[in-house]
């Protein structure tokens, strides 16, 4: 009897895992909260060790004719003077990719091979020694084999399998939120980024559109807040009003759009991914990132995955613990790095940003 798996999830990590275990004979289910796959999104980096699982896919060619067109970025002081220039990629092939695009090459490979359920969620499963019984809020209830929570920061599999999300999400003091800026870039091959103390924006030149990025340091927001889009527009506003620069007319907007993704930078720390037959891919077992790894991981992650299941058939229970043991060396000193990753990014201090606009002017130099 083929073996079945429900993946939470229609993003990077739930798409790739998808792809992998049909590849590896199981039939696969994605059941995605949103009315359809989102086409928005940040920009994000395909690098390191998901490289060669996109390759191995045959995405790597469309991968690269959607990459952003930036190749370095140009740091500025409040006024929008220069300080230094940093180049953008490597020599190892990464790629920079708007998640939406990602998200949507990763689809087209994985669907020929994928049931998908739109606007639906979990809200209950009860397991036993060989599989999960679901039941979704629209849907009608069925029985997996595996159950997957690739459902990112929020996850609902998470949360019904192992606990409320604050027992696993420690708050790091900053809140990320971008919008799309509309028009073509003033520097089409350049991200441009400002600093000023515990604030950071970016216009980033994306594919002929620019997108502006807010990452800023804030004492924590009622959950109320966080879900309200003009209590978002106010803190946003709020927090960088008085920056010079571009700032206004990148508020002006902020205050009008009604697509603006907005939310906590936070750490999540579980001591295991995996309840029995429900395991945790993606940033619902281990998020964070500030410098676009979640995808690499995501994609990275999804592989191992698929990969130990296939290696244990008859023993879902020890390739889930041999993924998470593998997968771990990469996640957790992504992890043990975020404060240091946060000091660079957002310099909370004007010594702080001081120094690191320094190094980075060496940086230019050289």
């Amino acid at each position: 009897m083929q073996r079945t798996a429900l993946i939470s999830g229609a993003g990077i990590a739930g798409t790739t895992a998808a792809y992998w275990l049909a590849r590896h004979g199981w039939q696969t289910t994605i059941v995605e909260r949103a009315a359809g796959l989102r086409s928005s999104g940040n920009p994000v980096d395909v690098r390191g060790p998901a490289l060669p699982v996109a390759d191995r896919m045959g995405i790597l060619p469309s991968l690269r004719a959607l990459a952003t067109h930036a190749r370095g970025i140009r740091v500025l002081d409040p006024g929008g003077r220069p300080i230094a220039r940093l180049p953008m990629g490597s020599d190892d092939g990464d790629v920079e990719i708007m998640r939406g695009d990602l998200a949507g090459v990763l689809w087209s490979a994985a669907r020929d091979d994928t049931e998908l359920i739109v606007d639906d969620t979990i809200t209950a499963m009860d397991q036993d020694a060989d599989g999960v019984d679901v039941t979704f809020e629209r849907s009608a209830p069925r029985r997996f084999d595996l159950v997957i929570g690739g459902d990112g920061l929020h996850s609902a599999v998470r949360r019904i399998a192992f606990g409320p999300e604050p027992g696993f999400s420690e708050f790091l003091g900053l809140y990320v939120a971008t919008v799309q800026f509309g028009g073509p870039p003033a520097n089409p091959d350049e991200v441009e980024l400002l600093n000023v103390p515990g604030r950071l924006l970016a216009l980033h030149p994306a594919r002929g559109e620019a997108g502006a990025a807010f990452i800023f340091r804030h004492p924590e927001l009622t959950a109320a807040d966080r879900r309200d889009t003009a209590a978002q527009q106010r803190v946003i506003t709020k927090a960088y009003r008085g920056v010079g620069w571009r700032v206004p007319e990148i508020l002006d907007r902020l205050r009008e759009a009604d697509d603006i993704y907005f939310d906590a930078v936070v750490r999540v720390r579980l001591d295991s991914w995996t309840r029995g037959r429900i395991t945790l891919l993606g940033d619902a077992a281990s998020c964070v990132s500030l410098f676009g790894d979640g995808s690499t991981l995501a994609i990275a992650g999804a592989h191992r995955l698929a990969t130990a299941l296939a290696g244990s058939p008859a023993d879902p229970r020890a390739a889930l613990r041999r993924y998470e043991a593998e997968h771990r060396k990469l996640t957790t000193p992504k992890q043990r790095r975020v404060h240091l990753a946060a000091t660079l990014l957002v310099p909370a201090h004007r010594l702080t940003l001081a120094t690191r606009n320094t190094v980075a002017r060496v940086l230019s130099r050289a």
